[in-house]
This record gives structure tokens, C-alpha cells and sequence, in this order.
């Protein structure tokens, strides 16, 4: 698919119109109605063309269809003509940031794990050991291929069929491979059907499990992908493993037993699971860290953003993704949502909703932007809560929302800080240096998303809006996309990395914020916490160890 070139004006880079809309008169109420019915044909069949026919698995797969409810992908919701030119021009626009940065990725870090744009040059770090395993390459391929890329999806593909080997000397976090590689490599199976990606994720999974191998059955947080040794970070509290890392591996590995019929996988998570529901929890809550020698909690930090984070998106997807028949998993949630409510949640003296963190009996006034991703947790969350608090909960995501906009809203970049304070008077602003950049990341739009979702409010549209034209002001440079180490200052610096979860999350969700509703419904799909949308297993699909319906 040839996307429309993005015009440089005063500095900044903003999208022309569809080839369907470039022509538009300005003055529309000059036009009769079959000439604006024509031009909505037009238009509607643009969209339709790009997008209608790349999301059916091939009718040769092993494995049955799952109904994934993209027959009917066309361009946004639209109230008016104006409206959909305008959804349509920032769904280009949203294409083009992609091209961006895959191109200059391509061009300049083929094959390493990430891109520095400035030096133009691969770049690592240590959560994927010392190899070349293109994570970028692995995190983007859905993206690119929701978005009709299918060149680059291709030569995607090619690569990993030619070069992506696991068996190598490296040293790698269980957790960030299992969210960008293997959920990346599932969710690229079943958009496109290539049985190469389930091959791939497969010999992956072997790799990890020896990290299960300790007296608990918690995982290491690092194993070696050659050895099968495995360790903990050298800084966790005494030698522990941490709840968002061992708690975010159950719906990779519930679809990987779906996929292959081999139970280790669904046991291995269920086994975490059980663990923890005989373990005491101080006030309801689970601390961050856990030993795995001894399966006792380590120091009493409890937090929903870093650290804690995905744990608890987890029970509640865990659930979803079952069909809503996981009843423990939704139970387990609702209650630790209760708890988080009643010790975490405050309302600031200006009145902004936020989520502090528990430390040892003490509630720290700070959130992270990683802890934003929780106003979307809320909403999706909100349909099956208990005692009828749906419409609690979506208030709830709506007030996470509006305090994470005001963190951005409140810099000179537009962009959000790291973490940001509620007290001395300061409100949703970062106070310490250490706290001020900004690295491409995506919970913020994130919970944009899923709030436009469930409410169809033109606020957050508006807001991600507001998020792209920050995004492309200041992160664009030549080579890709860069964080920048100061949100508060007029002439930031860049940090000169170009993150792969940019082009997995950040502009998948900043597509589909502009994209409709019927492009990967939240009733047929669930996407993991690196955005890697997975099928939900309904009762006639499930193959699971113990489940009623077998294949």
C-alpha cells in the first residue's frame, strides 16, 4: 500500500488527505446530494480496498476460524463529511509515523534489536541479552499489518524466517520476551494465517521454561536462552521475583497450549496462580515482590504502575479472552481492584483522580505514566463488575484519563513525564530531573483508546490528536523516533533511542483511536500489554486441559 507523502509547514509535518479527498472543495454546501453521495462512495471504497480484505486467516489453516469480526473494516465512525475526512486524514497520518519509523529502522538497524535514530545505528539492552534478535522486527509485525504495510510485512517476515534463532548465548527478561516476541510472533499467526510465526513462538517457549525451575514454580526473571540458567535482577528486593513480570505470561501461555495441545504451558500459569491465592495479602494487596526460593513476599511495595502494573490486566484479560467462563480470574481481579480503591486510589486537593503506590504502610502522592494505562483497565473492566458498579468503574477510567491529559497537558512539550507528584501544591507534574522524560510510550494513549471505545467521547480523539502532533514535533528526527529527556524544556534533548513498543503500542493505539470500531472489536479480541492482539477462545474453540468442549 502506497501511503500519501506527509508536507513539511513551519517546521512541523502534518498529512495531506486520501487521494479519495484531496480534491474536496472547501465550500461543501455548494454540492448536490448525489454529488456528495458519490464522493462518499469514493471514499468508502478507498478505505475499503486498503483495508477490507487483510484479515481472514487462509483457508487452508490447520486450525479453526475463529470469528474475528473484520469483514466490515472501512473508515471511522462518521457523523458528517467533514468528520470522516478528518478521521480518514488522521488515520494517513498515523500510517505515515509508522512508515517512518519502520524505514529508518530498516535502513539503519536491521536485524538489531532497536534503532538509535540520531546516531543512526542498531541499539540494545540488556532485557534481550547480547544478541541480535530484531525485536523491533517481531514487536511492529501486526502493526504493519493492521495497517495494510504488507511490503514491510513481508519483508518482515522474510527475516525471521531466514534469521530469528533462539538458540543462542543470551541472557533475556522471561517477561519482555514473552509480551514483544511471543505475543508478537501469536498475534502476527493469527492476522495473517503464516504458520512460520507459530513455529517461531513455539521454539521460543521451550526456551523459557527453565526459568520455571525453582522450589516455588515463580519464575526467574532472566534465563538464558542457551544454558536454560536462570537468575533474578541483582536490585530486586532480596533476590525476588517481581508480580508484573511472573504475573504477565497467562494468556501467551494459555494460546500457546490452544495452539500446540501440550499442557505445560496452561499449567505452568495456572500454577502462579494458585500459589498466590493461599498467600496472605497485607490489606488486600499484592506487594511487588516475591522470592521464588522461599515464596515469601519481599519488601511491602505494592504498585499498579511499574512493577505491579500488567499483573492485574492480566486476571482481568485472562478472564475476557476465555470467554468470560474464567470466573476465578475475574474474581481475583475484582477483588484487588477493591483493594487498590480503597488504599491507592485519592482525589488530589485540585480534584484530579490519581493512583498513588504503597510503601510499607505509607501512601506515596506519585504515578507513574506506565500506571495510566490503568484508566483503560477500568473501563474494559467495568462490564461484569460486581454489585452493578459498571458505570462506577467507567467514571473511574474517565477520571484516570483526565489526570494523565493533565499530565501532559501541564508541560511545555505536550508530552508526559515518567512520573509525576500530588502534593506541595504541585499537581500531576514531575518534580525530580530523573522524572521528566518521555520515551515513547503509550499508556496514555492506550487508556485514550479504549475510553473512545466505550464511550465514543470526541474528547479523547482530540486528545490523541494533541498526542500525535507533539509526538511528530518533537520525537521526530531524521533516522526515526526519539525520546526526549525533558518534557519541561523548550529545547529538549533526545535520548536517542527509538523504542520497539513504539511501533508495537503507541502508534498501533494512536491508529485505532482514529480507526472504527469494527476494526479488532473488543468482544472477538484481546491484546496483551504490548498491544498484541490475541483471539478470545470461545467454548467451541478451547482445547485447554480440563475444559469441557474439546476439539
Amino acid at each position: 500500500m502506497t501511503t500519501p507523502a506527509l508536507l513539511p509547514l513551519s517546521g512541523r509535518r502534518i498529512p495531506t488527505l486520501s487521494p479519495g479527498a484531496s480534491s474536496f472543495p472547501h465550500h461543501r454546501a455548494t454540492l448536490r446530494l448525489s454529488e456528495k453521495f458519490i464522493l462518499l462512495l469514493i471514499l468508502s471504497a478507498f478505505i475499503t480496498l486498503c483495508f477490507g480484505a487483510f484479515f481472514f486467516l487462509p483457508d487452508n489453516s490447520k486450525h479453526k476460524r475463529f470469528d474475528f469480526g473484520l469483514e466490515d473494516v472501512l473508515i471511522p465512525h462518521i457523523e458528517s463529511e467533514k468528520e470522516a475526512r478528518h478521521s480518514s486524514r488522521q488515520v494517513i497520518h498515523g500510517v505515515g509515523m509508522m512508515k517512518h519509523a519502520w524505514d529508518s529502522y530498516r535502513q539503519y538497524g536491521w536485524g538489531h534489536n532497536e534503532l538509535k535514530p540520531i546516531a543512526k545505528k542498531g541499539h540494545s539492552t540488556n532485557i534481550f541479552g547480547n544478541s541480535q534478535m530484531g525485536a523491533t522486527i517481531v514487536d511492529a509485525l501486526d502493526t504493519l499489518y493492521i495497517m495494510g504495510l504488507h511490503d514491510e510485512f513481508k519483508d518482515a517476515q522474510e527475516w525471521i524466517e531466514q534469521n530469528l534463532d533462539f538458540s543462542v548465548n543470551a541472557e533475556v527478561s522471561v517477561f519482555e520476551v514473552n509480551i514483544r516476541f511471543i505475543g508478537g510472533l501469536l498475534a502476527a499467526y493469527y492476522l495473517s494465517g503464516q504458520e512460520v510465526f507459530k513455529v517461531k513462538a513455539v521454539q521460543l517457549a521451550e526456551k523459557l521454561l527453565p526459568a520455571f525451575n525453582t522450589p516455588t514454580g515463580i519464575p526467574w526473571a532472566m534465563v538464558n536462552l542457551k544454558s536454560g540458567v536462570g537468575r533474578n535482577w541483582g536490585w530486586a528486593s532480596a533476590g525476588s521475583s517481581i508480580l508484573a513480570e511472573f504475573g504477565t505470561l497467562h494468556m501467551e501461555f494459555v494460546h500457546l497450549t490452544y495452539l500446540t495441545g501440550n499442557p505445560a504451558y496452561y499449567q505452568k500459569v495456572m500454577h502462579i496462580r494458585k500459589l498466590l491465592a493461599k498467600m496472605d495479602r497485607p490489606n488486600g494487596l499484592y506487594p511487588n515482590y516475591l522470592n521464588p526460593r522461599t515464596g515469601r513476599w519481599g519488601q511491602h511495595h505494592t504498585s499498579v504502575g511499574g512493577l505491579g502494573d500488567s499483573f492485574y490486566e492480566y486476571l482481568l484479560k485472562a478472564w475476557l479472552m476465555s470467554d468470560k467462563t474464567d470466573t476465578e480470574a475475574r474474581k481475583t481481579y475484582d477483588d484487588a481492584i477493591e483493594a487498590i480503591e480503597r488504599h491507592l486510589i485519592r482525589k488530589s486537593n485540585g480534584g484530579l483522580t490519581f493512583i498513588g503506590e504503597w510503601k510499607n504502610g505509607h501512601l506515596e502522592r506519585k504515578m507513574g505514566h506506565l500506571t495510566c494505562f490503568a484508566g483503560g483497565m477500568f473501563a474494559l473492566g467495568a462490564d461484569g463488575s460486581p454489585d452493578d458498579k459498571a458505570g462506577h468503574y467507567l467514571q473511574l477510567g474517565a477520571e484516570i484519563a483526565h489526570t494523565c491529559h493533565e499530565s501532559y497537558d501541564r508541560t511545555v512539550l505536550k508530552l508526559g513525564p515518567e512520573a509525576f507528584k500530588f502534593d506541595s501544591g504541585l499537581e500531576a507534574v514531575a518534580v525530580r530531573q530523573n522524572e521528566k522524560y518521555y520515551i515513547l510510550r503509550p499508556e496514555v494513549i492506550e487508556t485514550y483508546w479504549y475510553m473512545w471505545r466505550f464511550t465514543h467521547d470526541p474528547k479523547y480523539r482530540q486528545w490523541g490528536w494533541e498526542a500525535v502532533q507533539a509526538i511528530d514535533k518533537y520525537c521526530r528526527v531524521s533516522g526515526g523516533f526519539s525520546g526526549v529527556k525533558d518534557v519541561y524544556s523548550s529545547n529538549p534533548t533526545y535520548d536517542d533511542v527509538q523504542q520497539s513498543f513504539f511501533l508495537a503500542e503507541t502508534l498501533k493505539y494512536l491508529y485505532l483511536l482514529f480507526s472504527s470500531d469494527e476494526l479488532l472489536p473488543l468482544e472477538n479480541w484481546v491484546f496483551n500489554t504490548e498491544a498484541h492482539p490475541l483471539p478470545v477462545l470461545h467454548q467451541g474453540n478451547i482445547t485447554l486441559p480440563g475444559s469441557e468442549t474439546q476439539r
